[in-house]
């Protein structure tokens, strides 16, 4: 009965199988046992003669023999209904970690016992209908159980249904076979047509389109692909055809890697989950003093007969087990980790997952996280108004088409189009020359100016770009110097709003980078971060983290995964962003699909909302236990306020419900989405 330590399967194309079965016998189990249990108990309910006294057909029914039928009935429902709750309790009390089955197992022994003993000649009353319908109730309540695990487990169902069953292979005479997806290999070429699934991870080798990754990485837009882009497989192809070329096959594709991690963050246990498990032991142990009292009250110190001083204990074991308590969490952990791939990022590690929600200060890598990572043009500064700034950049890109280095690069890729270049020539350290639309256009170094003497208009200007960390190149149109270029690593426009909603929270927000202080200071002043740390080496990361735990502050710690390792390690709260489909970074805790910030916010408000789910559904599940445990005492009794031991499980399967329900209703709010 112990979900936790089945073992899941990773083959390919069986994913999640395993628990999936294991939770889908279990259920056609208590299904089979409900059913076949039906019967009996309608039998056992028109036989019983305090049933018959309710309806007012006492004595109608009696004939030689009913109560050995009525006994042999309620012995069937005992052991055969029964068994799932007796063997679990004997597994608990072996294991000496009594809890919801133990409960289960003495509330119906002791009612099964004590008819059984009335049957064959104890003075008392029969009340194998309550033993009866308790099964019945307690078997509906675990088959409404394992249908709400096993939809909480669905989004592993769906994300192996991505897959497509076969794919389109290159032959090498230029034809295609059809073959399933078991006999592809690296190094395949695959064409996939308008509207198919891309079957696997890969390379585009010809052909141009837009794919749908939402489900896979939670991109809403589609995204462009050309020659040279990687595709990613149970992506959605949307217009062109195009040709792959396999690069990741099996376990090592990125949709198994997110099947594993989710599956794992699933089944890893949970801080939260090990006060549950207390809070059960306690709540077992509450149960049997409880039931014990409640046994001795009515028998020694009140009026009442012993039959009826068995009823109150029997109802008192049964309205206090602990089953929802042990559903509680696992629920919650469930959908909160199908939430968070769907999200776009993925919880490796539960405890620090649980952790998040308690963070106080971020730190950022920089480059590639809050910046985009690349060198690109920032600013263009006219010194003359004979061109506009979009017509200057046009010109410069156009000349720099011809050039390799990463500067030009920068430029070429600031435009959209560019015009045709004659006579080039490169200056060696320099910069390049040449003719554009009939002008003779150079775009030079700042040495080049001071070799040729010539004066920049607005050096203010100039040097505060400079200060930034910025690459600046200038522009000569016929010997005319018409402005200056300013190229570095931008900031990403989602670190703003990142930024803005973490310190609405109350967290702080600092910056590590190897990049020297100017640079550092530019993007700290830009984004408003509290702190920042620069000229920082690879293997100097983790000791910033540590000083800024020093601090007393719960530290997350946000990188590429790769030589943020050590760092990502040492925090708290390590999230590796921007993973792509190289998901399985180790040092991570979370990990983060997509290269925007915001999804940092969100992976800290899942944590937050699961939180609150957990600590909600520990309430719903042994909170009421308050109000219930005197209720089937008989604490009321006096009032005419009676819970039979039928009534006290159906307000425990109804606050297993609850909480099943509840756990569904997770939620994040996103802004940005």
């Amino acid at each position: 009965m112990d979900h936790d330590q089945h073992q899941h399967q990773h083959q390919e194309g069986s994913h999640g199988d395993g628990h999936h079965d294991h939770h889908a016998h279990m259920l056609e189990d208590f299904k089979k046992r409900f059913f076949i249990s039906l019967l009996p108990t309608a039998l056992i309910l028109i036989l019983s003669p305090m049933i018959q006294e309710f309806m007012g057909i006492a004595g109608q029914l009696d004939f030689s023999g009913d109560t050995i039928i009525l006994f042999l009935l309620s012995t069937f429902v005992f052991f055969y209904g029964g068994w799932p709750f007796l063997k679990g309790a004997y597994d608990e009390i072996s294991d000496k970690q009594p809890g919801m089955m133990t409960l289960i197992g003495l509330a119906i022994t002791v009612a099964y016992g004590y008819s059984s003993t009335v049957v064959f000649g104890l003075e008392g009353k029969l009340f194998f209908w309550e033993l009866a319908t308790l099964v019945l109730i307690m078997l509906v309540g675990h088959w409404i159980e394992m249908r709400s695990v096993m939809s909480a487990s669905r989004a592993l169902e769906e994300l192996a249904k991505l897959m497509p069953d076969t794919a389109h292979r290159l032959k090498q005479d230029g034809s295609t076979e059809e073959v399933p997806l078991r006999e592809l290999q690296n190094g395949d070429r695959l064409v996939i047509k308008p509207g198919e699934k891309i079957p696997a991870d890969g390379e585009v080798i010809e052909g141009a389109t837009q794919v749908n990754e939402s489900l896979l990485t939670g991109e809403s837009k589609p995204v462009s692909k050309e020659e040279g882009d990687e595709v990613i497989g149970g992506a959605i192809n949307k217009e062109g055809s195009i040709t792959i070329k396999v690069t990741k096959t099996g376990d090592e594709s990125f949709l198994s890697q997110v099947i594993s991690l989710v599956e794992d963050a699933q089944q890893s246990k949970s801080k939260t989950q090990n006060l549950a498990n207390r809070a059960a032991a306690w709540l077992t142990f509450a149960a049997l003093g409880a039931g014990a009292l409640t046994l001795f009250g009515w028998s020694f110190w009140s009026s009442q007969d012993f039959v009826f001083a068995i009823e109150r204990t029997v109802t008192v074991m049964v309205i206090t087990c602990p089953h929802a308590l042990g559903l509680a969490i696992p629920l919650v952990v469930s959908v909160s980790t199908s939430k968070a791939a769907n999200e776009g990022f993925l919880i490796r590690n539960r405890t620090a997952f649980e952790q998040a929600r308690n963070v106080n200060a971020i730190i950022f890598d920089k480059t590639g996280t809050l910046t985009q990572g690349e060198f690109g043009v920032t600013d263009v500064k006219l010194f003359k108004e004979n061109y506009s700034r979009e017509e200057l950049l046009k010109l410069a890109a156009s000349l720099e088409t011809r050039s390799e280095h990463s500067i030009a690069q920068g430029i070429v890729e600031a435009v959209d189009e560019t015009y045709e270049v004659s006579d080039f020539n490169s200056i060696t350290g320099k910069g390049v020359t040449g003719k554009v639309e009939g002008k003779q256009l150079a775009v030079v170094s700042p040495g080049y100016l001071e070799e040729q003497d010539i004066e920049i208009p607005d050096r203010e200007q100039v040097d505060k770009l400079a200060s930034e960390g910025k690459t600046i190149v200038y522009v000569l149109i016929d010997d005319s110097l018409e402005g200056a270029i300013a190229l570095g690593d931008q900031i990403r426009k989602e670190s703003y709003e990142a930024v803005k909603k973490l310190k609405e929270a109350g967290i702080q927000c600092m910056m590590l980078t190897g990049d020297n202080k100017q640079v550092a200071k530019y993007v700290a002043d830009e984004l408003g971060l509290e702190d920042y740390f620069a000229e920082v080496l690879p293997d100097e990361k983790s000791e910033k983290v540590k000083e800024v735990q020093s601090r007393g502050l719960v530290v997350a710690m946000v990188g590429d995964g790769v030589n943020d390792a050590p760092a990502l390690a040492q925090a708290d709260v390590g999230i590796a962003i921007g993973a792509g489909s190289d998901v399985a970074v180790e040092t991570a805790d979370l990990i983060l699909v997509k290269n925007n910030p915001n999804d940092v916010v969100a992976a800290i408000l899942l944590a937050k909302a699961t939180y609150r789910k957990m600590i909600q559904n520990l309430w719903w599940a042994s909170g009421y236990n308050i109000i219930a445990i005197p209720l089937a005492a008989g604490v009321f009794a006096w009032a005419g306020v009676i819970l039979s031991p039928a009534v006290g499980a159906v307000l425990m399967s109804m606050s297993t419900v609850v909480v099943a329900i509840n756990a569904r209703f997770l939620k994040i709010e996103r802004s940005d989405k």
